[in-house]
């Protein structure tokens, strides 16, 4: 459904505060609607100016003064959210910032969902999906790269982007289209290469779009690493030293840890969802056995995994490192399909004679599991163990050039992207060119999804639940 389909329903008048709960030196409360003018008559006493600042007092029902401050109003089409916009900026405490809620909701407005200032905002078509979905990632985002990247795509570089394969993709469809329309007359517009040419630069953009694309999603997304392995191989200690706080009790006792503990910490710019799990052993202990169960469930749904292991013990061969994980989920270390995402940590080098920190890999089966040695209660050898998590997780991004993106956006690209490939193969066998239109007819409803030009309610009912709710 497009965004003009969608805006052809009533519209009401929401109020919602704008500013995060509790005491604060400003409170915002946000009017958006047909009413909005009526309202500020009503608050303020008087017919204010559009797009000028009055410096007045704030009224109840008996002219009284709940507050004093700044009222701004916006005419539609000129504000936010297209429509007649009242802003109250007065002071920031929880009571007056409650009455002047109830104030407009007696004049007539509701109060607003999560979101719905944005949702007015894209639905009368101010802001696309994309740049939509920017407001509440630069609201979230816990990092410079973040904030900027999420930046960019409220200012239109993503949706830029798109809207760039979406009209090559019409000119491509244009030219199949056109030889199918024009069959019976011996018309070829495809026969030159020139379609074939032009779907090979589309699939190109795409993959390049979707590679700053992944970028963005991991800036927003961020990572869960998972620490396991035995009783006091130094999984806390690792914790503590890569959070930089000691969150995690470290003693020399076993078991001490005996349910997840996380952090989060950020990797320029990465966010990485760090949990250190129970130590992998035999026990029958009812709350240990609930602890290793729970290890299990976070190994499975990690994006990477460390397993760490005491280096100052004796020599083990590989099969014998990853030992406590086969006994952990009770498979062959042939059935561990997270190997891949899997590195062996080397602790307490600290207890060696000219150990030094170290970065190398062992061969099993089919993987190439890399090995860090270091220190994690001498704090040395940790700055190798973030950099081994930025290149294990593909993460290489700089300031420029990247946008914030989600999984819906890359799952898009992925299948346009398949679409592509798909239109190109029948192109090469000579086959029919109603499939060809057919597959880059969804290709384009595919990008179209990215930026809100074909989309379901339920998708936006979803995508602005998530926001706060005076955005």
């Amino acid at each position: 459904m497009s965004p003009v389909e969608t805006s052809q329903v009533e519209i009401d008048t929401v109020c919602a505060i704008a500013t995060a709960p509790g005491r604060s030196g400003v409170g915002i409360i946000r009017i958006s609607g047909p009413l909005s003018h009526f309202i500020s008559e009503q608050i303020l006493g008087f017919s204010p100016t559009a797009r000028y600042a009055h410096f007045c007092n704030f009224l109840d029902e008996t002219e009284q003064t709940i507050d004093q401050g700044i009222a701004l109003f916006f005419s539609a089409p000129n504000s936010f959210t297209g429509e007649d916009v009242l802003e109250l900026q007065g002071h920031g405490g929880t009571y007056v910032l409650r009455e002047l809620l109830e104030r407009a909701v007696q004049l007539g407005a509701r109060l607003a969902n999560p979101g719905e200032f944005s949702e007015r905002a894209f639905l009368n078509n101010k802001i696309d999906l994309l740049q939509a979905e920017a407001i509440a990632d630069l609201i979230e985002s816990n990092s410079k790269q973040a904030a900027k990247s999420a930046l960019r795509t409220l200012q239109g570089e993503f949706s830029n982007k798109i809207l760039h394969l979406v009209q090559l993709l019409i000119k491509a469809r244009v030219h199949i289209e056109a030889t199918i329309d024009f069959s019976d007359e011996d018309i070829d517009f495809v026969s030159d290469n020139k379609v074939g040419d032009s779907l090979s630069a589309i699939l190109e953009s795409i993959e390049a779009t979707l590679t700053q694309a992944k970028q963005g999603a991991l800036l927003k997304e961020g990572v869960n690493v998972v620490i396991a392995g035995k009783p006091n191989a130094g999984k806390s200690s690792l914790l503590n030293a890569l959070s930089g706080v000691d969150s995690a009790i470290v003693t020399d006792v076993p078991g001490t840890t005996r349910d997840l503990l996380s952090e989060e910490i950020n990797i320029d710019g990465l966010p990485v969802h760090i949990i250190d799990t129970a130590g992998i052993r035999i026990s029958d202990d009812v709350v240990e056995q609930e602890g290793l169960r729970r290890a299990q469930q976070a190994i499975e749904q990690a994006d990477h995994l460390l397993l760490i292991v005491d280096k100052s013990q004796p020599e083990q061969d590989v099969e014998k490192l990853l030992a406590p994980l086969v006994l952990l989920t009770d498979k062959s270390v042939k059935e561990l399909d997270y190997l891949q995402n899997t590195a062996i940590i080397f602790n307490k080098i600290d207890l060696l004679n000219n150990e030094v920190p170290s970065v190398s890999t062992i061969r099993y089966l089919d993987y190439s599991i890399p090995t860090i040695s270091l220190s994690a209660k001498g704090n040395v050898g940790i700055e190798l163990l973030r950099d081994y998590i930025k290149e294990a997780i593909g993460f290489n991004v700089t300031e420029e050039g990247v946008f914030i993106a989600r999984e819906r956006h890359l799952t898009a690209l992925n299948n346009a992207k398949q679409l592509i490939v798909s239109a190109l193969d029948l192109l090469e066998t000579h086959s029919s060119l109603e499939l060809i239109a057919e597959d880059l007819r969804f290709a384009q409803m595919q990008l179209g999804a990215i930026t809100g030009e074909f989309t379901s309610d339920d998708l936006l009912g979803e995508i602005f639940s998530n926001f706060c709710v005076g955005k």
